[in-house]
């Protein structure tokens, strides 16, 4: 009895195995969630991190709907000494990242209440997920968000006529997009997308750690079988890297003269690295103003992907000062 109970669960366990072998084969689904789960623990565990180094004085107006759709929500932050005045202040529009399956504008607040006590309206976008959203959904949500900025921004203290788009990862080649929309008609035309803001309007762009060229990724590597999952799940194809949206979706190969100036950080033990500094190398070349800040291959201790959130080492300190300091040159 005891032998046919055993054989019963081996062969049991065999079939949930090839039940679960399937699923991760024939959906993204599975991977997605398994990845989800691991990288939002992250985020609300950087986030944590960041807490200490937030300083008072930030007033936040929390989910903001800027469109028809659940997750079309973003938060607003600004210095409490503008709070019921009229006084509008150059304003950050920061997408957050995870890899277009995971993340929230929650897990960056911290970041962008400190950005806010520096003197600007600081925006964090929410937008779908993938694999339930595919390609280019955020973008057009990004784009929808601006547009609905542009519309209060008295009532949230926004200088429309002084914006800037900002990312991480994910986050970063959204607003990489949609400042090639803003700037590129023919880009915006061959995407279907109407900028909701004028070229003039926008000042500069942010870019960290971003996923910015499929043509450049190494899918042998570290990340592998994190950015399969990822392409799968954002295109919608398990051959995501043949698919013809790829060369639309790359921001440093459309890349054009009227990009606004760059400010483009990424860690040097990030496997993206490449990324940003081919779109620097890249916008450069056509002349546009590129401020870079990366890192020797043995700088030490190596930096990892999303490096400057961490601002309990020196990087991470480095790479908020020189934000700061274009966001100031740019601004004013």
């Amino acid at each position: 009895m005891f032998k046919k109970v055993v054989l019963a669960l081996l062969a049991a366990t065999a079939l949930v195995a090839v039940a679960v072998f399937a699923a991760f084969q024939l959906s993204p689904w599975p991977s997605a969630l398994v990845f989800r789960h691991l990288m939002d623990r992250g985020g609300v565990a950087a986030a944590n991190a960041l807490e200490k180094h937030v300083p008072p004085g930030v007033v936040a107006r929390l989910n903001e709907r800027y469109a028809d759709d659940p997750d079309a929500v973003l938060d607003v932050f600004h210095p409490a000494a503008i709070e019921r005045t009229d006084r509008a202040l150059p304003t950050i529009v920061w997408v957050h990242g995870g890899g277009f399956i995971s993340g929230s504008k929650d897990q960056i607040a911290g970041y962008l209440k400190i950005l806010a006590a520096a003197g600007y309206t600081v925006v964090g976008v929410n937008y779908s997920l993938a694999p339930a959203a595919t390609y280019p959904t955020p973008v057009r949500q990004a784009n929808a968000a601006l547009g609905f900025l542009k519309a209060n921004a008295a009532r949230l203290h926004i200088d429309a006529s002084r914006l800037f788009l900002a990312g991480d990862f994910a986050g970063a080649q959204v607003s990489g997009q949609l400042a090639n929309i803003v700037t590129a008609p023919d880009h915006a035309k061959a995407l279907g997308i109407e900028p909701a803001i004028d070229r003039a309007a926008l000042r500069g762009v942010i870019l960290h750690c971003g996923l910015l060229d499929p043509r450049a990724l190494s899918l042998d590597g570290r990340m592998g079988g994190f950015l399969r999952s990822v392409g799968w799940s954002y295109f919608g194809v398990r051959d995501f890297l043949n698919d013809p949206r790829m060369a639309q979706f790359s921001v440093a190969r459309n890349v054009t003269a009227a990009f606004p100036p760059l400010f483009i950080s990424v860690g040097n033990d990030d496997p993206l690295a490449p990324q940003s500094r081919l779109l620097a190398a890249n916008a450069g070349k056509l002349g546009v103003s590129v401020d870079a800040l990366f890192f020797p291959a043995d700088y030490k201790p190596p930096l990892p992907h999303e490096y400057q959130f961490n601002l309990d080492i020196e990087a991470g300190k480095l790479a908020l000062e020189r934000t700061l300091a274009f966001l100031k040159e740019r601004a004013h």
